[in-house]
Parts: C-alpha cells; sequence; structure tokens
C-alpha cells in the first residue's frame, strides 16, 4: 500500500547537511564515431532546481551519466563543491552525496521496497555482511516520515504504480545521505496530477537545502518550476543561465535553432475521414493471474480513418484495452474484432518493442517473424531502415547500428517508424511521445494523425499528456477502475472522468 503526500511539518523535518555544487567543464565523450558530448558546460548552483534540456540524442543523460560516475569522459573536469573529482564508479558519486533517478527505474520486481532500498548499501554496523529486514522496513519508514515519501517497506516493488516505484528510486537515494538529486525524464509516465507531486516534493527538498537537476523534454514544465537552465545542441551548450532571463520562445530557439513548430495546432484541424469499423469491442473483460479484473465490460469502436483518444490515470485498464485492441493480450471473455496485422507502438519500448543488443535491421526484422517463412529478405530490410533513419530523422551510425547505441528518444523514433510501415489497417499507440523533444513530438503526432487521414488507418491513442490527446483525438474514451466510457471532448469533463467524478 502506498500512502501519499505527507504534512509539510513532517517533509520539512530533515534538513539536507549542505547545500552541493556541481560544474562539468568542457565535456567531450565519443561512442565510436559519435560524437555524444563536445566540449560541454554545465553549472549547477547549491539549493537550486537545474533544468537541463535538448533534444533527442543532445548529450543529456550522457552528460549525468558522466556526473554520476557511470561513464568517464574523454576530456573535461567534474567539480562537486569546488574540488575536481575523478569518479571511477557510481559509488564514488554516491559518496560524494549525488544520487540519480534513472528514466527506466533500476529496481528489482520482485523484491520489496525496503529489499531494493538495501541493495548496495554497506551498513557500518554490520560491515555489510548481512541483511537485516527489520532494519531496512525501520530505514525505509523513518526516510520516508521525514521527507514525506511515505511507503509500505513490504510491499513488492512489481506491484506498485509506476508514481510509486518512482519513490522508491528517490528513497534509494536519500537513504545515501544524496545531497544533489538528478532525475532523467521523470514526469514520462506520471500522470498529471503525480508529476504536480513530484516536482511540488523537489521544490520542498531544494527549501531543506538540496540541489536537482532535472532532465526533462517538457520545456513548459521546467520554466515554470526550475530556477535556472541549461540547454543542449548536438553535445554542445547553447544557453545556461536563470530561467527568469529567457521567454519560452527563446528556449526554444536554442533547442532547435529556429522558431517553435506549430505541427500540433494542426493534427486535429481536418475533418475525420471515417469509414467501415475495423477495431471493436463487445463487452470485454479481461482478468489476470492474480484474479484481479483489469477490463471491466468494455465495448468501443474504431473506424477506419477514424482516431480514438484513450485517458486515464495509471493502472485504470487503459493498457490492457490497448493490448487486447492490439491482439497482444487475450481477452478472458466478450467479443474482438481486429485485423490480423496491427501496429503497436508500446509504452515501454526496451521490454516489448526492442531487443537491445540486435541491430536496427534485426529490430526491423522482429516485426510478423512468428509466422515468417523462407529466407529473411535482409537487403530489403535494410533499404527499409536506411529510409526509416532519413524520414524520421533518427541518429544511429547506421542501419546496422545495435538498438542500445542510440539514445531512448531516437530508440523511439526508430520504433514508430517500423510500426507506422506494418500497421495496415490499424495502429496501436500507448504514449508514443514518452522522451520525445519537441520537434520530435511534433514529427510524431503529424504520422499518426496521416496513418488515419490519408491512409485511412484505425488509429488508437493513448497519452498521459491530456493536452495531446485532446489536440489528435477524434473522439475520447475515458478508463477508471477498468470501465471504460465514451466522453465529451472537453478538458473538464474528462479530466473528472479519469477521477471516477463524472
Amino acid at each position: 500500500m502506498v500512502v501519499r503526500g505527507g504534512t509539510d511539518r513532517t517533509v520539512s523535518e530533515r534538513a539536507i547537511p549542505s547545500p552541493l555544487s556541481l560544474s562539468l567543464r568542457d565535456i567531450t565523450k565519443r561512442f565510436g564515431g559519435t560524437v555524444a558530448l563536445d566540449g560541454a558546460l554545465l553549472t549547477v548552483r547549491g539549493r537550486t532546481l537545474h533544468a537541463l534540456l535538448g533534444e533527442n540524442g543532445a548529450g543529456k543523460t550522457t552528460l549525468m551519466r558522466i556526473a554520476f560516475g557511470m561513464l568517464r569522459a574523454d576530456a573535461g573536469v567534474v567539480i562537486v563543491d569546488g574540488t575536481e573529482r575523478r569518479f571511477r564508479s557510481s559509488a564514488d558519486a554516491i559518496g560524494a552525496g549525488i544520487g540519480m533517478v534513472h528514466q527506466h527505474f533500476l529496481l528489482v520486481g520482485a523484491m520489496t521496497v525496503a529489499e531494493n532500498v538495501a541493495l548496495g548499501v554497506v551498513s557500518s554496523a554490520t560491515g555489510g555482511s548481512r541483511f537485516d529486514p527489520r532494519a531496512a522496513a525501520a530505514r525505509v519508514r523513518q526516510t520516508g516520515e521525514e521527507t514525506g515519501l511515505l511507503l509500505d517497506p513490504s510491499a513488492r516493488v512489481a506491484e506498485l504504480p509506476v508514481g510509486a516505484q518512482q519513490r522508491v528510486e528517490l528513497l534509494k537515494a536519500l537513504t545515501r545521505e544524496a545531497r544533489l538529486l538528478v532525475l532523467d525524464e521523470p514526469t514520462a509516465v506520471l500522470a498529471p496530477a503525480e508529476a504536480s507531486e513530484l516536482y511540488r516534493w523537489l521544490r520542498a527538498f531544494v527549501g531543506r537545502g538540496g540541489t536537482v537537476v532535472l532532465v526533462t523534454h517538457k520545456l513548459r514544465e521546467a520554466l515554470q518550476v526550475a530556477d535556472d537552465v541549461t540547454v543542449l545542441r548536438r553535445g554542445r551548450t547553447v544557453l545556461s543561465g536563470r530561467c527568469s532571463d529567457f521567454t519560452e520562445a527563446s528556449v526554444i530557439r536554442a533547442l532547435l535553432g529556429e522558431s517553435a513548430p506549430t505541427a500540433r495546432d494542426r493534427v486535429a484541424g481536418r475533418a475525420p475521414l471515417t469509414g467501415e469499423a475495423v477495431l471493436r469491442l463487445d463487452g470485454v473483460s479481461v482478468v489476470d493471474q492474480a484474479g484481479v479484473t483489469r477490463l471491466r465490460d468494455a465495448t468501443l469502436e474504431v473506424r477506419a480513418g477514424e482516431i480514438v483518444g484513450v485517458a486515464g490515470v495509471e493502472g485504470s485498464g487503459q493498457h490492457e484495452l490497448l493490448r487486447v485492441l492490439a491482439g497482444r493480450l487475450a481477452a478472458t471473455s466478450g467479443r474482438v474484432m481486429r485485423p490480423d496485422v496491427v501496429g503497436l507502438v508500446p509504452e515501454d519500448r526496451l521490454r516489448d518493442a526492442l531487443i537491445p543488443e540486435f541491430s536496427l535491421v534485426e529490430n526491423a526484422a522482429l516485426v510478423g517473424a512468428g509466422s515468417a517463412r523462407g529466407r529473411m529478405p535482409w537487403r530489403a530490410l535494410t533499404r527499409r531502415v536506411a529510409q526509416f533513419l532519413e524520414s524520421f530523422e533518427i541518429r544511429a551510425t547506421g542501419p546496422q547500428a545495435l538498438a542500445s547505441e542510440l539514445s531512448g528518444g531516437n530508440q523511439q523514433k526508430f520504433v514508430i517508424a517500423r510500426e507506422l510501415f506494418s500497421a495496415g489497417k490499424a495502429l496501436v499507440v500507448d504514449n508514443p511521445t514518452r522522451g520525445l523533444d519537441i520537434r520530435a513530438t511534433e514529427r510524431v503526432l503529424r504520422d499518426i494523425t496521416n496513418a488515419a487521414r490519408t491512409a485511412g488507418a484505425a488509429v488508437v491513442f493513448h497519452s498521459s499528456d491530456l493536452d495531446e490527446v485532446l489536440g489528435l483525438a477524434d473522439r475520447v474514451y475515458v478508463c477508471f477502475a477498468g470501465h471504460v466510457s465514451e466522453v465529451r471532448k472537453e478538458p473538464t469533463t474528462i479530466a473528472r472522468a479519469m477521477v471516477g467524478a463524472a
């Protein structure tokens, strides 16, 4: 069980011993022939929240992994509180007071909250020789009460919603006495209310003397919550200073080298060209292996040329709904109508869409591989991937590059390109702009629109960003507690339905 929130008095009890400043100077890092960082600069003042922005592949995550000791720079220096440091590993950075919460959480799902928090912690009392469950649980409770991050120490991590899993990552850092927190795309998988809650917590952490580096693509949110901002473009620092010194337009120009794109404003400008029903659910329910009903008597229809939006807070049944429509999850009861081939862009690309150790060509070959017969058309696949790289502006050394060599955003663009190509009559997309920058987001939304309007596909689109759903969808369904209902396409109506207040 997760206990949300915490009183202001409780949250303010733990003061940070001393503010921690961080300076990365002239950082250069290459991966083979790819220059990820080219003399990048970052100066983070102690007791501030610093936003680090940049397009996909700009080098943001690489820069922070160097600060956290996960990577070594080819050139440049890392300075913590005025002292030059040479971190040999993340353990050195943790010892210096730096903690990092990664975009893809580094948690062991089969373990409890207390066990995950205790991983890697060496207790001076025991010499690290034995795990003490009671002491670990007590430490989780104590840190939770001091910081407002209240969690049940005995809860199994795999059973927690994504917002609670993020709290586990924060607890891991805080129990190791982190004074500077680096968060990589922390709101990418959070509902709006959860994102607001996280930002409030981060501001309280800074108020108690902590320092935060926020790596994000959500420009408007970053400028609203941060004190300072730094922008990277193609591995170089192109803007840095106080947020109050810049406008949103000037930051966008630094990010893109041009004015703000306007594709999102136009995606819903044309009337839908709807035709025959392509996807249909009639009284569909899904019960998981634990006997929990995730989807209850769902009925909906999506027609050719139509974009149907799906909204819902985490755990409301929207992911099961999408997987049933895409043919990746069997319904427990009810009737499902869908084409033999349905393109799917899953929310978790590394778990459900890519094999990181495979090349891009091999990953492209995964589509339909289960039913394929005969010799693989490797040359045609290579040409197709080369077309993906060019058309979708995917930064990679070529079709034979390993998927693991791409940045998260470029991995996402590859998955979207592959699924758009193979979609046929139907396409299901789950949070497709997660981890994408402004330019890539606009491109993806435009391509999804074209799949419906030009190719005539039936499209089902889910996003945790309600503005994207409103801007793209012709009609909207809301999931709440496993129930699926069509609602009027209006922000307040959708928001109320998402919390069961409709």
